[in-house]
């Protein structure tokens, strides 16, 4: 083990590796094919990696990923038990004359949530997205500044939501990076719902049935594909947020077994070439990088010693395991360094920031920097134990 001051970086070992960057440093980034679209982000949901990107804070227009948000705050409300699935709500008057893509519905309904949701997922009502919102906040008006707040919240600092539907108004915009991080957050805030968006056909009794289908190509094209949300409007052109999970060699069965990579392409110019730019980013992220897990979820990838704490040491990693992308052919002999401040004092408490996990190729080029948090907390110790580690620091 190698020590330099930065604080002080360890150096761990060829066979770790690690997660986190919201932009990747490679030092040799394998180029991306060329995307037909405005602006795109690929992303790794799984190693937390921007992979590539064109214009990614190029302010845009969401169309119905619009709907992103909405969705996230209903999900909120039904975690938080403020909704129920099978809760009917009313069909106003303004959601029953929403322009746009239906659902259908009409004032006569009283509509369950979860029939309100699929509507809006799997036929981008504009219709149920009314419903939904004046179902969580009264109005559509306090919904939408929900949707700013929680905008805030998650860090989407180029985001200004106007609507929950995503219908053309002045100033609403958004940034494929700010949908990268939306639909992230949806994913791992709410697994327990997105499945709505794997959802090939739906449509409420009584509606049409010629207007059952969902609009994201890819699930009828790649089985791999289980979201997430199309969008279209004439100023916005066609745009799609795309996600898939693709089995690891090595990693085991079902989900934690599974690498997920996520797409964003806005402004593309029909239906079909939405699909077919986001399956073709899809398919490069998992053939151009590899995912090498370095520790499982939980697990620390590094124990550096503490002072005046009950215990000696504190562990440090993710919840999620520590997970990087790497260029093909570039696992092998990677070498990490852990970054951390000097000397580390308790108490330290669990999920706490604490110390940058760099990531290298065996020739020494940095490839990834993971910030990394406290597993377990350290709590301080009793008044003899804080005096002897004070005695001890002063000696060091």
């Amino acid at each position: 083990m190698r020590t330099r001051v930065l604080g002080v970086a360890l150096l761990l070992g060829a066979a770790l590796l690690a997660v986190g960057l919201p932009r990747a440093v490679w030092a040799q980034a394998p180029q991306p094919p060329d995307i037909a679209a405005r602006a795109w982000l690929l992303y790794d949901v799984t190693a937390d990696q921007v992979l590539a990107a064109k214009d990614p804070d190029e302010p845009v227009e969401p169309a119905s990923l619009t709907k992103l948000m909405t969705a996230y705050l209903v999900f909120d409300a039904l975690k938080a038990g403020r909704l129920t699935l099978q809760q009917t709500l009313p069909v106003s008057e303004r959601a029953w004359k929403m322009p746009g893509s239906r659902m259908f519905i009409e004032p006569r309904m009283q509509v369950p949530v979860e029939d309100l949701l699929k509507g809006m997922i799997v036929q981008s009502g504009n219709d149920a997205t009314v419903a939904l919102a004046e179902g969580v906040a009264g109005s559509v008006e306090r919904f939408v500044e929900l949707m700013n707040q929680q905008a805030r919240r998650l860090g989407m600092t180029r985001t200004t939501y106007h609507n929950p539907e995503g219908l053309p108004a002045p100033g609403h915009l958004t940034t494929a990076r700010d949908l990268a991080t939306l639909a992230t957050r949806l994913l791992r805030d709410f697994p327990e719902y997105v499945g709505y968006y794997a959802i090939q056909r739906y449509r409420y009794p009584g509606t049409p049935a010629a207007n059952d289908t969902n609009r994201n190509l890819l699930l009828f094209r790649d089985p791999t594909v289980d979201g997430l949300k199309t969008g279209h409007t004439s100023t916005a052109g066609y745009c799609l947020v795309a996600t898939a999970r693709r089995p690891v060699p090595g990693w085991g069965e079902g989900p934690a077994g599974q690498r997920r990579l996520l797409s964003v392409v806005l402004g593309a110019a029909s239906e079909n070439a939405r699909a077919v730019e986001s399956q073709k980013l899809l398919n490069w992220g998992y053939t151009a990088f590899e995912a090498v897990r370095l520790s499982a979820p939980g697990q620390p990838v590094a124990t550096p010693p503490v002072w005046k704490g009950k215990q000696s040491s504190v562990a440090l990693g993710r919840p999620g395991g520590v997970v990087v992308a790497v260029p093909a052919g570039q696992a092998k002999g990677l070498r990490t360094e852990l970054l951390r401040p000097d000397p580390l004092v308790a108490p330290l408490q669990a999920g706490q920031p604490l110390g940058t996990l760099r990531v290298l190729s065996a020739a020494g080029e940095p490839l990834a920097d993971v910030p990394l948090q406290v597993l377990t907390t350290v709590e301080e110790a009793g008044w003899f134990g804080r005096l002897w580690g004070a005695l001890r620091l002063w000696i060091r």
